[in-house]
């Protein structure tokens, strides 16, 4: 697990198991505040670098949605309050169960979790707390995910997107138009940094370009849906279309780029023919 001192008591992780995926945690004076969980295999080197190297308990983890790489970790904070979208912890509760339980069939470390949702919800507007002389600021932010948020430290100026912001745009289960809208308004923030769901930590100079190139790759795997609609072999024109016809690199989040786009395409494929009958 990679590990970064962001700014006065705000730390960022990030997996070296799985997709570089990232997770945040809040210092204050008492007690801290986890973002995501990273998968469960790395969740205990979170716990113990707050407890032990901070000296610090964890009193409450935040999900900025319900994908087991930022949530699934929950149950290893048994003495702290979950907090998320309403959306969240329904997801957790109808999907995620079946989900572990599935996991746990070819993994034995699943069958040591529990899901844990959130108890604390919200679904518009804002959520705020404070720890210590910070401020915090959850809002929704959907694309990625209907119940998506990001936590924004507003006296750092620094954003836990979630998954609505990475190197690569992922909407599987998602929404393009949310997407495209709530990089927008991340985009006018004014932010000094950018934890992503996945992927390095953006610099305030990166982020208008960053957010225009997700913004114009959703465009572009959008038109070339429509466009391979309209030939007498959709699916293998769709299958010819690389991820740097879309402008983005293949390199990127550790090679999983093109699995990522080839799974973009067809997931707006199939959406597109529902909605078409």
């Amino acid at each position: 697990m990679q590990r970064e001192r962001v700014s006065e008591n705000v730390y960022w992780f990030q997996s070296d198991i799985y997709a570089q995926v990232s997770a945040g945690a809040i210092a204050g004076p008492q007690w801290a505040v986890v973002i995501d969980t990273l998968m469960p295999q790395e969740t205990l080197e979170i716990r113990s670098f707050i407890e032990q190297k901070l000296n610090l308990p964890v009193r409450y983890v935040i999900n900025t949605h319900h994908h087991a790489d930022h949530s699934w970790g929950n149950c290893f904070f048994p003495n702290a309050t979950v907090i998320g979208h309403e959306l969240c912890r329904q997801l957790l509760l109808n999907r995620s169960l079946a989900a572990l339980e599935a996991a746990s069939q070819d993994n034995p470390l699943y069958r040591q979790l529990k899901i844990v949702p959130p108890t604390i919800t919200f679904k518009e507007g804002s959520f705020n707390m404070k720890v210590g002389k910070k401020h915090l600021k959850l809002f929704p932010a959907p694309g990625h995910s209907s119940d998506g948020i990001s936590v924004l430290i507003e006296e750092d100026r620094i954003l836990f997107a979630g998954d609505v912001f990475m190197p690569v745009p992922f909407i599987v289960e998602g929404d393009l138009d949310q997407f495209i809208e709530t990089t927008n308004t991340i985009a006018s923030l004014g932010l000094e940094n950018i934890i992503q769901g996945h992927g390095d930590i953006i610099l305030r100079g990166e982020i208008e370009e960053k957010s225009k190139e997700n913004i114009t790759y959703l465009r572009a795997i959008s038109k070339a849906v429509r466009t391979a609609m309209r030939r007498k072999n959709p699916l293998e024109v769709l299958d010819s279309i690389g991820i740097e016809a879309c402008g983005k690199s293949r390199v990127l989040l550790g090679g999983l780029a093109s699995e990522l786009h080839k799974r973009n395409l067809h997931y707006l494929y199939k959406k597109t023919l529902e909605l078409e009958k």
